[in-house]
């Protein structure tokens, strides 16, 4: 557990250097190539797609945990919970994250980028992104399978692309979100296991 929490520091630190070293030219070129230039017959796909994160994050484990309830299949139902966990320890690291380095909306700092959508808030990392791409992981390790991970992970990517082509998020605070969101499906999944584990070994009097 020692050597996850070093981990998660490091990535932290990195996380914050990579923002800072992105952001100042590469990010708002790349920015200004996606909204600025963007064809806006899509804007209200793409605002449909972003709507999209919290509430298919929140209803994927609801309803799995219902379904399984109804079933009685408790595989179903760890399952869910397992999605559930992730999605709140996602939650946690992003908004700890978003106090922390407190960057501000690109809207907000250059004149040409003008937001389709309005959004407050603070801009590192992307809430939206992590939130998609932690149900996406979460997902695909709970069901391993192609047609559960390709899907999933394509409307993430889009979710995540959407932020950019709605103008309220830069490259690096999306890369961030993306990274963060995944990280935490996996990291929750590691300390379901070894707490799994030690249960197990208490119950079965293993040292």
């Amino acid at each position: 557990m020692q050597k996850a929490r070093i981990q998660i520091l490091y990535c932290f630190f990195f996380l914050i250097g990579f923002s800072n070293l992105f952001s100042q030219n590469l990010d708002i070129k790349v920015l200004r190539a996606i909204h600025v230039e963007r064809n806006q017959n899509f804007d209200s796909q793409f605002n449909n797609i972003t709507n999209s994160a919290v509430p298919v994050s929140i209803a994927t484990p609801v309803l799995m945990y219902s379904i399984g309830l109804i079933k009685k299949d408790s595989t179903l139902k760890h399952k869910a919970i397992f999605i559930g966990e992730a999605f709140l320890v996602n939650a946690f690291i992003t908004k700890a994250l978003k106090v922390a380095v407190n960057r501000a909306r690109p809207f907000d700092t250059y004149s040409d980028i003008v937001p389709v959508v309005t959004s407050t808030g603070t801009s590192f990392p992307s809430g939206h992104t992590s939130i998609a791409f932690s149900t996406a992981t979460s997902l695909s390790m709970a069901y391993p399978k192609w047609y559960v991970i390709v899907p999933s992970f394509l409307w993430a990517s889009s979710v995540g692309y959407s932020r950019m082509h709605l103008g309220v998020h830069y490259p690096s605070d999306v890369a961030a979100g993306a990274l963060i969101g995944a990280g935490s499906a996996f990291a929750t999944f590691k300390i379901n296991k070894w707490l799994n584990k030690k249960k197990f070994r208490k119950i079965e009097g293993v040292k």
